[in-house]
């Protein structure tokens, strides 16, 4: 059932009560490309439920517009919706602060810092799946923005939202927001593709829906009954991004239409690919097998390239129904799949915050899945797990045009100034933190807008070893006080 569908069934439910509230709170308010915000915010619930999230994500995603473009207080929605609900919506607002000057020279090195305290101040998964939902139905309704506004969103999106998503596994709409940012920002480059494109993909098209009973019959003599033969185009974007590697020969490039192949377990996966091996040979070095080293982002399959009939090469792609599911929507395919579900609960026992922090998200994920897919349910418990603390030694911090800085925890102000400049630091004589001023001393936290005042002729203090925490205050400190014993240590040429 779509979001309309459920709050209407059930409007005296979480989802059907956030339904009506917004829909009264956003009444006559539009946005620039005359929508209305209720449509919007709608939508962006949409894509919560379409990746299956639970009712308190999709009831916040309805109202996440009610608290920033209306006067409603937090403590409304609190008293309505409780404060998991109120918590939700207010760090969506929070993460409006994070402004993003897309097309300004910028560091990876930045651009990272600025993923990293999207994450940091959501401080729970389900916060980073609304930003997304709303990053995704932003880039779908550009229409009616200035060119300028468009150009600024859509580098957002690919340097920002679109990693993100990859991140987190959802390698689906990682491409998609790749794609809706690709012929905003590269418009010649999109429509010289489209042009070579065209007829290339219609002809591949119909070659592989042509092979499409050989290899089902192939598989069903060998004793297996594939779940599902598809095809997946190609995107636009990765596609112009691999051409540079392949002279821009688009008929270097075998996977322009790949062939999907979803079987029932990951021995079946592999069953599969011998069989296809022993009736269409494989290209040397084309066979990847991501089963069983997994990419970072938790991506599983296996890729193969065949010489199939009429001597076409064929790229095949074998993985299991979760597999598919997973490389579309990572995280949040993990949400629900095999937890037991029964109206939205979910099951654990076990959990898995020490997993987050491990290495790769996903692969770790994945692993207390498959041990404790038994245990009982416990939604609390798993809710909890899905807070994000593995950032919990770190802060991101925002200098006045816009940087983030990337600092450990319990940094102070002087940290900060040092890890913009020495000399900065060694000048520092007080610290304006979010428009107040303050003490050098003064602790910082993730979203802080810090901006140091400097005076001639000030000078770093021995105290200030004390309660510094970055390596690169307490050694410029240290350096600094060393050369001055050093000079107050040398013997006078007068005497």
């Amino acid at each position: 059932m779509t979001v309309k569908e459920i709050a209407l069934k059930n409007p005296k439910g979480l989802i059907g009560l956030a339904f009506e509230f917004a829909k009264k709170s956003l009444e006559g308010k539009n946005r620039i490309n005359g929508q209305s915000y209720f449509e919007h915010s709608l939508e962006v619930a949409e894509f919560l439920n379409q990746w299956h999230l639970d009712e308190t994500t999709i009831a916040a995603g309805i109202l996440h517009d009610v608290f920033r473009k209306t006067s409603t207080p937090i403590s409304i929605l609190e008293e309505k919706f409780g404060r998991e609900i109120a918590n939700l919506t207010e760090r969506i607002a929070k993460l409006d602060l994070v402004q993003y000057k897309g097309g300004q020279p910028t560091t990876k090195t930045k651009i990272e810092n600025l993923r990293k305290m999207i994450l940091a101040l959501s401080g729970d998964l389900r916060i980073v799946f609304i930003k997304l939902a709303i990053c995704f139905h932003n880039m779908k309704t550009l229409a009616g923005l200035s060119g300028e506004k468009q150009i600024a969103l859509a580098n957002e999106t690919k340097d920002i939202y679109a990693p993100l998503a990859m991140q987190i596994g959802m390698q689906n709409l990682s491409g998609e927001l790749y794609d809706l940012s690709f012929p905003i920002l590269n418009p010649k480059e999109y429509d010289w593709l489209l042009d070579q494109i065209k007829d290339r993909y219609e002809t591949r098209q119909k070659y592989l829906e042509s092979i499409k009973p050989i290899l089902e019959k192939i598989l069903n003599d060998h004793g297996l009954k594939p779940n599902t033969i598809d095809f997946r185009a190609k995107r636009y974007s990765s596609l112009y991004n691999k051409l540079p590697r392949y002279d821009m020969n688009l008929d270097n490039i075998y996977d322009l239409v790949a062939v999907w192949v979803i079987m029932n377990s990951n021995e079946e996966c592999y069953e599969a690919l011998g069989v296809i091996h022993k009736n269409w040979p494989p290209l040397p070095g084309r066979i990847k097998d991501y089963i069983a080293i997994p990419k970072p982002s938790g991506y599983r399959a296996i890729h193969t390239t065949v010489i199939g009939p009429d001597d076409k090469n064929i790229e095949i792609q074998i993985h299991t129904q979760q597999m598919h599911e997973e490389n579309k929507n990572g995280l949040a395919a993990h949400w629900l799949y095999k937890q037991g579900i029964e109206g939205r609960k979910f099951s654990n026992k076990k959990s898995i915050r020490e997993i987050l922090k491990e290495v790769v998200l996903l692969k770790h994920l994945r692993r207390w899945q498959e041990n404790n897919k038994d245990y009982g349910a416990n939604y609390e418990e798993f809710i909890r797990a899905m807070k994000i603390d593995f950032f919990n030694d770190r802060i991101f911090v925002i200098t006045p045009k816009g940087d983030v800085i990337d600092l450990p925890v319990d940094s102070s102000a002087i940290d900060f100034a040092y890890k913009i400049h020495t000399d900065i630091g060694n000048t520092a004589s007080k610290a304006e933190i979010n428009g107040v001023t303050k003490t050098l001393d003064t602790k910082l936290n993730s979203g802080d807008l810090v901006q140091i005042k400097t005076q001639k002729g000030k000078k770093p203090s021995e105290k200030w070893l004390d309660f510094v925490k970055t390596p690169d205050a307490r050694l410029a400190i240290k350096n600094f006080i060393r050369k001055k014993n050093e000079r107050l240590s040398r013997p006078s040429r007068f005497i």
